[in-house]
């Protein structure tokens, strides 16, 4: 695709405005740390796209406040009697020291953490987050197989990684997505969600208006799950 990216400072903020072949300028600030972002036509003048945001500056900043303000999960430590969230749930969490391997069990209120005795946070962490990935490549594929028919496309390889301002991204002509692993702590309607976002993109690689028809078409019910997705804390 062919597109420019300049980055422009103004006032406190700094925005990062991507020229692509497109009619319309689009202005987005993303969660979860307020990046803004600036689509505009290739053809367009750099004075008229920096008017266009001086003009929306209030608006931005509103924004921005918003998200910033949201609430967060609090900085684990991963110890006893925390609240860690699966699939939109919230669970105890539960360190039980023994000898043997370590490993995660997930019961109806807790989640139990198996490892040896004086196992360092850092090390906790990591066993968690790969209990994550784990649960998200066993219902990933599920969803892919539901839309690939319906859809009309395939998915030749998906993966989870952590991502720090997008919930996925799609390589079209790889036909790979990857998936946020903080998608784990999310309702399942909100990781479908953003599979089926990203799938479509094999169908339009712009965040267009036939992008958005499309995903009307798939999943009518992205607006609510997209917000219930940016409301919910984010870690």
């Amino acid at each position: 695709m062919n597109t420019k990216k300049t980055f422009l400072e103004l006032e406190d903020l700094g925005i990062v405005i991507i020229y692509k072949p497109i009619k319309n300028v689009r202005l987005t600030v993303h969660p979860p740390d307020g990046e803004v972002r600036v689509s505009a036509p290739l053809t367009m003048n750099p004075d008229i796209v920096r008017a266009f945001v001086f003009s929306k500056l209030s608006w931005i900043k509103r924004q921005r406040q918003k998200i910033l303000a949201r609430d967060r999960e609090a900085p684990r430590q991963y110890i006893n009697g925390e609240n860690h969230f699966f699939c939109g749930q919230s669970y105890l969490l539960k360190v039980i020291e023994h000898q043997g391997p370590p490993e995660v069990n997930l019961t109806p209120q807790i989640l139990k953490l198996y490892v040896r005795p004086h196992t360092s946070q850092n090390k906790r962490h990591h066993l968690i987050s790969e209990w994550y990935r784990q649960q998200l490549k066993l219902i990933i594929p599920a969803l892919i197989a539901k839309y690939e028919p319906i859809m009309g496309v395939e998915v030749r390889e998906f993966g989870v990684k952590r991502m720090k301002t997008r919930w996925g991204t799609c390589n079209s002509r790889a036909q790979r997505i990857w998936l946020n692993l903080e998608l784990a702590k999310k309702p399942l309607a909100c990781l479908e969600y953003v599979v089926v976002h990203e799938m479509t993109h094999l169908l339009e690689h712009r965040h267009n208006d036939r992008f958005w028809g499309l995903i009307d078409t798939f999943y009518p019910r992205w607006r609510q799950h997209r917000e219930e997705l940016n409301r919910l804390p984010l870690g």
